[in-house]
């Protein structure tokens, strides 16, 4: 198994993310949340897309229900560049 990815909530975009996930790797996102600095582990198991948070375990059918997780947890950077 390749070794996690692990990265700070806004530092890669929803797509590159996505990537490492469908490659088979784990991403393990630090975020701060409820006052404190947490990872999450967001994992694809071929059928199934996890977003395992310190309380909960989220499953996503299809990649575009993970990548609304992401958006809405704000583990990604924005896609939209400045001119």
């Amino acid at each position: 198994m390749p070794e996690p990815l692990r990265i700070d909530s806004g530092e890669l975009t929803a797509d590159e993310i996505l990537t490492a996930v469908r490659e088979g790797r784990r991403v393990v996102v630090r975020t701060e949340m409820l006052g404190g600095t947490y990872e999450v582990t967001l994992r694809h198991d071929g059928t199934i897309f996890y977003c395992d948070t310190p309380t909960t375990l989220h499953k996503h059918e299809d990649e575009e229900g993970m990548r609304t997780c992401i958006a809405k947890m704000g583990y990604a950077r924005s896609e939209l560049t400045e001119d």
